[in-house]
């Protein structure tokens, strides 16, 4: 007798920093969602799609929470606060210290009030020697009681078979979510102005990111199947803006090139980008702005 498929949502949460959208997109087998070493690089939720024999896992990468200083961060931190609301499953990620800090003390508190199982994931597991696990699987569980711990390392893939057999285990039968072919619920338009940021964040310099957004003004398909982009870059500073473009353009046309050849691969198909940049002064406290750019409170 054929084994009854399995369904579920499983939502991964954590400081920033720790490693989740690098663990989503390893998990699912496609890059969805960006990753820098800057923090809060994830700034709306995603979702992706697992697809196989044993059923379907709807992964969620949420925002890292952090202590919000802009109604942006406010945005980021409500909305990640509120992905485990509603879900099957919880991945608490984290990385081997035995340290816990002010961040990781606020998301176990709130973790304790959930009513689902809640996955606790040691990640970048290569880091550190297998016997330095232990204590830090001991310290997080003297915090909370975990239904279970699973170390991984996102960057290499190691043990990601196991904890995929571990999330399958504490799901449900029942129907699939979405169609076996859906890697992702968002729109190609999304993904596309989030790759753009992606290059932004890993080429400009630090203070600078934080204030940047990316909206696409036009996407447009030829007949020949080659899509024509127009973007906008948005930034809070005139001397942000003159960063951006760089001397004669050449940083906005690195951001450009890099950000063309991630949205080819994304879409298979030859891509016409074009980018500009605008001052809009603090659009992270702007209600109106941040609806505008696409940060919208996410009730779904």
């Amino acid at each position: 007798m054929e084994q009854e498929r399995k369904s579920g949502v499983a939502a991964i949460i954590g400081r920033p920093n720790v490693g989740k959208s690098t663990l989503m997109n390893k998990l699912i087998g496609q890059k969805v969602a960006i990753t820098s070493d800057k923090p809060q690089t994830t700034r709306n939720r995603i979702r992706t799609v697992y697809t196989d024999e044993r059923g379907q896992i709807v992964f969620v990468d949420t925002p890292g929470i952090h202590k919000a200083r802009t109604k942006l961060g406010t945005f980021m931190v409500k909305n990640a606060e509120s992905a485990v609301k509603d879900v099957d499953l919880v991945l608490y990620l984290i990385e081997p210290s035995t340290f816990v800090g002010e961040f990781e003390q606020n998301i176990l508190n709130k973790l304790k009030t959930v009513k689902c199982p809640v996955i606790l994931v040691i990640n970048k597991s290569d880091t550190v020697k297998k016997e330095d696990l232990l204590p830090v699987i001991a310290r997080y569980s003297d915090e909370m009681d975990f239904a279970e711990i699973v170390p991984v390392s996102a960057l290499n893939g190691d043990n990601l078979d196991d904890l995929l057999a571990t999330v399958f285990r504490y799901l449900e039968p029942g129907p699939l979510l979405f169609d076996e072919d859906t890697v992702t619920d968002q729109p190609m338009r999304q993904i596309a102005a989030e790759l753009i940021r992606e290059q932004a964040l890993r080429r400009l310099s630090a203070e600078i990111p934080h204030g940047v957004a990316v909206v696409i003004d036009r996407m447009t398909e030829r007949d020949n199947g080659l899509f024509d982009i127009d973007a906008t870059i948005v930034c809070e500073r005139e001397s942000h803006k003159g960063i951006i473009i760089g001397k004669n353009g050449t940083m906005l046309k690195a951001i450009g090139t890099g950000a063309r050849r991630e949205i080819e691969d994304m879409m298979e198909t030859q891509v016409n980008l074009k980018l500009w940049v605008k001052v809009r002064k603090e659009w992270r406290n702007s209600d109106l702005l941040l609806r505008n750019y696409g940060y919208k409170d996410d009730d779904r």
